[in-house]
């Protein structure tokens, strides 16, 4: 018997190895499925997936055989590694000088034929073998070498996998934890701001009502500027808080009447300008996000109305389904808006009036849209003397 040599390249093959965080996991189906059908293919009884550490060699998939683990110097498979791109074969291990008198060979599972092919990354660094094993000499045809390869790739492509979920949990959990963090700062940024802001409307307002009469038109039209800039700044705290929360928060899918949610979000309106809303198709029960679309209908509505030029706003809103999207038809009889602006209206803080609104509505709706896999886009109204269209498409959500 002769014990497998270390490969020259072990500290990076070892490194490989360990970020795939594949050793002493519980079984797998795709795994075992791949070694019950090499065994078939190649007629043997035993078909391991293997996997070669330090000290020992690992079968993440033992078909046929009940141990889970054994040494590495006694491991077919710690020589197989040494040639990655290659089938190792030893059709019978009596007669082979390496392993005439290894345990493996002499005792149970009695290893006298062995195929490996290695598993082996992009980068060339052999991990282990998806290998057959048979207790008496034999030979394997073409064929069977042929798709013993091709079955040891689908064993990497099944590690990829494992690989790219890995990183994607640990990347999630870091956007989480940003997320979390930009909440937190977002709410303590709008507190500690929001109290100052408070303090100057208030002061304002006290200077008008104590000392207005004795104001001259300058220093009233100066104290009303304090105050209508501390209100907007006040708007644009709330704006920031909002958008912060509609592009981070967890999205939780329910069920709802379309229709009814809308009527309930108007409920809570105090608008002074007059306003009618015309529903079409709304009637129906959707699966989506409660909240996401509450902001969304929230904002275009009191858009329509802050920025009407009619003695009443008129708002007609559509729904059209198919197997695949929502699409919604939000349309008002207002000013409109220039085609040139139709992109920069969904921008943080733009604004085509600032008396009017802090350029954070649109831009949460187009946040939450997106988050949802939608599209929002804008189309001034055919046909009619004013009024914008909005076209948003949302996926229905597969259960």
């Amino acid at each position: 018997m002769i014990v497998p040599e270390i490969p020259l390249n072990e500290k990076e093959r070892l490194a490989a190895l360990y970020s795939y965080d594949i050793l002493d996991t519980l079984p797998e189906k795709e795994f075992d499925e791949i070694t019950k059908i090499a065994a078939q293919i190649c007629g043997t009884p035993i078909a391991l997936v293997s996997l070669i550490d330090t000290s020992r060699q690992w079968f993440k998939s033992h078909h046929g055989l009940s141990t889970s683990e054994n040494s590495r110097a006694l491991a077919f498979c710690a020589h197989a590694i040494h040639t990655p791109n290659e089938l190792f074969i030893v059709e019978d291990a009596t007669k082979d000088d390496r392993f005439t008198n290894n345990p493996l060979t002499i005792n149970p599972p009695n290893v006298v034929f062995y195929a490996g092919s290695p598993l082996t990354t992009k980068e060339g660094l052999p991990l282990g073998t998806l290998c057959v094993i048979d207790t008496i000499p034999r030979e394997l045809s073409d064929n069977q070498k042929e798709s013993l390869k091709a079955l040891s790739n689908h064993v990497m492509s099944q590690l990829e996998i494992r690989l790219k979920n890995k990183e994607l949990r640990l990347l999630n959990d870091e956007v989480l934890r940003l997320n979390t963090q930009l909440n937190q700062f977002a709410y303590r940024l709008s507190h500690d701001l929001k109290t100052p802001v408070r303090g100057i409307m208030y002061v304002s307002e006290l200077l008008k009502e104590e000392f207005g009469a004795t104001f001259n038109s300058k220093t009233v039209e100066l104290v009303d500027l304090i105050s209508s800039r501390a209100a907007f700044l006040d708007s644009l705290i709330d704006g920031m808080l909002t958008f912060s929360k509609t592009t981070n928060d967890k999205i939780i899918y329910e069920d709802f009447n379309l229709e009814e949610l809308i009527k309930k979000t108007i409920d809570t309106f105090d608008f002074e300008h007059k306003f009618k809303i015309r529903f079409k198709h709304c009637d129906v029960v959707v699966n989506q996000s409660k909240i996401g679309f509450i902001q969304i209908f929230q904002n275009l509505i009191v858009n329509s109305i802050k920025f009407s030029n009619q003695e009443k706003c008129i708002i007609d809103i559509c729904l059209k389904k198919n197997k695949e999207f929502y699409t919604f038809i939000f349309k008002d009889n207002g000013p409109g808006i220039k085609k040139k602006y139709h992109k920069k209206v969904f921008e943080l803080f733009e604004t085509l009036d600032e008396k009017k609104g802090n350029g954070i509505g649109l831009a949460s709706v187009k946040a939450i849209i997106e988050r949802l896999g939608g599209t929002i886009k804008i189309e001034n109204r055919i046909n009619v003397e004013n009024g914008i269209e909005f076209r948003i498409k949302i996926p229905v959500k597969k259960n």
